[in-house]
């Protein structure tokens, strides 16, 4: 389904991963569903969605629909801020110390639609300008 705005139509997808400082195992069940509501409260207050989720001892997956006036870098700082200070509020132990769960760094790719061939395709078949 299309995101209809007042001056945009859209369909973004990105499947985005982040992993804990050091590569820690601290994420348990009961870590990644407060992880995950961090995130979906963050979402709802910047207008994307949280789509899927899930995650293992020391990263998460995320499949994020989001506007096209939203940087993912915006979205995964904002849930990265949130939910690493909900985790200490909550009294889990970060990795080795650290004031931060999360590494500063993360992964994203975008997702849907047709296969890139198909797209290519498409754009070749268009005719040009006369």
């Amino acid at each position: 389904m299309y995101r209809r705005e007042r001056h945009s139509v859209s369909d973004l997808k990105a499947h985005v991963i982040f992993v804990t400082n050091y590569r820690q195992k601290v994420l348990t069940a009961d870590s990644l569903a407060l992880i995950k509501t961090a995130c979906e409260s963050v979402a709802s207050k910047m207008c994307f969605q949280v789509l899927e989720f899930n995650g293992e001892p020391e990263h998460v997956h995320m499949l994020i629909e989001y506007p096209p006036k939203l940087a993912i870098s915006q979205m995964v700082n904002a849930m990265k801020g949130v939910s690493s200070r909900r985790y200490g509020q909550a009294g889990l132990p970060k990795p080795q110390g650290k004031t931060s769960l999360w590494s500063p760094s993360h992964f994203a790719v975008s997702v849907g639609g047709a296969p890139i061939e198909v797209l290519k395709q498409y754009i070749k078949d268009q005719k040009g300008a006369p």
